[in-house]
């Protein structure tokens, strides 16, 4: 199997349970069960991957979350193929050009979209839905509306607010005149328009003004303004994924469970912990999937993933990140529209909960947006 990582996911849970739990992995990296003697019909419509190519050397701290996209397009077009689902793979550069003649000489019936865009231009995961939108061309995942928001943590924040979704304490900062902290110590501060944990260590968590500062400028040097300073959380942290079949279907929780704080490291998923796994902090940070949760808590946690989801205007899939207090109040500290497909993540594992498999909720995914 090839190296595995973590995306909010569970490349930490021994290859024996992921095989447990998904049936058809072991065809996509054991080659059992082949499918070379069996005749699979062919779908109605033909459908176009369309994916970034990496921009980011591979040395550069945050580029084994860019080039990760190439391996999960791979995985897709195995699974897509089994169950008879014609496509082609297109690999967008920053010239717009060759992707727009595509689309005009050769509508796809579907775009697959696993656009995440640029590491050095992330506005344009955005964009990209925009130009499929006014092309009519359909497309699977969220409308550029609901990632244009969901890319933006203190947007989504704000948006969360209004519709009664409880979400940790933040204000945001543009630049180096930081404000005075009303949140209560100790605050993260993120990057603001980043996913994938980039821009999140354990400097991240502070704990006085001056460090708070220096914190802000950093971020605003690394990857410019805004920075979301946020109040902390500590709590047990979950994580749950949402498809739709049509109907919205919540999938079973995960928890990650921090011992890394017995190494006097803050309870954070940083971006070691996601995509380091040498590191103390992978190994700090697995994840029990499913979480043990109380009834009465996971019905509650249920609730506040559809009803963020809803907020967002999320459609498909998507995932939620959620802080548990001592209390049991919960939340939302962040809405991804558009998290990782590789079939060792987060989304795809807990897909039994559900009774779908990897391959059919893909078919089912594509099969949607034709129809739309």
């Amino acid at each position: 199997m090839k190296q595995l990582r973590k995306d909010l996911a569970y490349s930490f849970i021994p290859s024996f349970f992921l095989l447990h739990l998904l049936p058809n992995l072991y065809t996509f990296f054991m080659n059992e069960n082949s499918t070379d003697n069996i005749v699979i019909p062919q779908s109605p419509f033909k459908v176009l991957i369309l994916h970034n190519i990496p921009v980011l050397p591979l040395d550069h701290p945050d580029a084994d979350s860019e080039h990760e996209v190439i391996e999960t397009v791979e995985i897709i077009e195995n699974a897509l193929a089994e169950h008879g689902v014609r496509f082609e793979r297109f690999g967008l550069a920053k010239d717009l050009g060759p992707l727009i003649q595509r689309l005009n000489s050769d509508p796809p019936d579907v775009v697959f979209n696993m656009f995440e865009g640029f590491a050095d231009f992330t506005e344009t995961e955005v964009y990209l839905a925009g130009l499929l939108e006014w092309m009519k061309i359909p497309f699977t995942g969220s409308k550029s509306q609901a990632l244009a928001v969901g890319r933006n943590k203190a947007l989504a924040k704000a948006v969360l607010q209004s519709y009664g979704v409880s979400t940790p304490g933040f204000f945001w900062v543009n630049n180096a005149d930081v404000p005075e902290n009303n949140l209560g110590w100790p605050v993260i501060v993120k990057p603001a328009t980043q996913d994938a944990s980039i821009g999140v260590d354990q400097g991240s968590v502070v704990t006085t003004q001056n460090d708070l500062v220096e914190r802000v400028k950093l971020l605003l040097k690394n990857y410019g303004p805004p920075v979301l300073v946020e109040q902390f959380i500590d709590g047990r942290e979950l994580t749950a994924a949402v498809i739709e079949d049509p109907e919205i279907i919540v999938l079973a929780p995960s928890e990650i469970h921090f011992t890394i704080r017995n190494k006097g490291l803050w309870p954070i998923i940083s971006y070691d912990a996601k995509w380091k796994p040498d590191s103390v902090e992978f190994e700090g940070t697995p994840y029990e999937y499913p979480a043990k949760l109380t009834p009465e808590l996971l019905e509650k946690v249920k609730d506040t993933v559809k009803r963020a989801y809803l907020a967002l205007g999320i459609r498909d899939y998507g995932r939620i990140d959620m802080r548990v207090s001592s209390d049991d109040t919960i939340y939302v500290i962040e809405v991804n529209p558009n998290p990782d497909l590789h079939i060792v993540t987060g989304l795809a594992i807990s897909l039994d909960s559900a009774n779908q498999t990897y391959g059919v909720f893909l078919e089912n995914l594509v099969t949607r947006a034709w129809k739309r």
